[in-house]
């Protein structure tokens, strides 16, 4: 995957900058409620832009005095002995049919303790399991990746919904949350936890090899996710095609790597949607871009 590498030393410095910046200006901003859908989060999974930003954002938007949950997939990868993950009962045990099969859907939760964050994670054996991220031991793209963003996406809106948690913002990061701003407008546009929220993406320079299989968009009818509103995207669903998904159904796009492909950028343009443009100064355009999303009281 090539990727924009921060290092953490420098990026951990501006995250203490803006976390500063944040407390000078929270008695101005309105408290919201913020759902970061992740893809990758350090220390969990190496590090590199995705994983850093996915671990740096939340942190410094809850020290500006915003509430915050977090989620991410669990990886085979991540050691969860080591990352003192552990089940959560009461939100674990429902079943989520994709592609006709029933997959139960596993809840557990861990705490960044040098940030304070606490982070779900969505699991289950045949999606994740003791599997890699998006590629094989061979470094071949899982053939059934469209359906575990699928699973990852509807697992963590059910799970929002049993916490009883209302997010006024759902920030999306990664390819694995691209599946998310189409269900949250269509399939849960009638859920109260989801009805007014404000849904954000965020791009990075991600590369997938294949394509989402050759049933990706039969695997995303759930509701009112219906063929009638896929059928102007491609049925082979590549990771631009995913990528544009996920813009036409976000209110707000924000630029997180300085290598975003230029058609995705042109996209956005021709689409006219709410955008933040990439700047290191990630944390506090972040926050004032939430509130630029929703209208001026008179």
């Amino acid at each position: 995957m090539r990727l924009f590498l921060l290092k953490k030393e420098y990026y951990g410095g501006i995250a203490s900058f803006f976390s500063y910046l944040c407390k000078v200006k929270s008695s101005k901003m309105a408290k919201k409620k913020i759902l970061f859908i992740n893809q990758e989060i350090s220390p969990y999974v190496p590090d590199n832009a995705l994983s850093i930003m996915g671990r740096e954002l939340p942190k410094t938007i809850q020290e500006c005095s915003h509430e915050i949950r977090t989620f991410m997939p669990k990886w085979g990868i991540i050691n969860e002995r080591r990352g003192q993950l552990h089940e959560v009962i009461r939100l674990s045990g429902m079943n989520l049919i994709i592609n006709d099969t029933d997959h139960p859907l596993i809840i557990k939760v861990a705490s960044i303790q040098s940030a304070k964050v606490q982070v779900y994670f969505i699991d289950n054996d045949d999606y994740f399991g003791k599997r890699l991220m998006e590629k094989d031991e061979q470094g071949e793209d899982y053939a059934d990746n469209g359906e575990r963003a699928i699973f990852f996406a509807r697992g963590v809106l059910e799970t929002v919904k049993k916490l009883r948690w209302v997010p006024d913002v759902i920030h999306c990061q990664g390819w694995m949350s691209a599946v998310v701003p189409l269900y949250v407008k269509t399939a849960y546009q009638d859920e109260p936890s989801f009805a007014d929220a404000k849904v954000v993406t965020s791009l990075f320079s991600q590369k997938l090899d294949k394509n989402l299989g050759d049933d990706f968009k039969q695997c995303l009818e759930f509701r009112e996710t219906t063929q009638e509103i896929l059928k102007d995207y491609k049925d082979n669903f590549d990771l631009n095609e995913l990528c544009k998904l996920a813009i036409d159904y976000s209110d707000g796009i924000v630029q997180s790597d300085s290598l975003v492909n230029d058609e995705l950028l042109a996209y956005i343009k021709e689409k006219n949607i709410p955008f933040l443009g990439y700047s290191e100064n990630v944390a506090e355009a972040c926050e004032d871009f939430y509130e630029s999303l929703y209208p001026v009281e008179e």
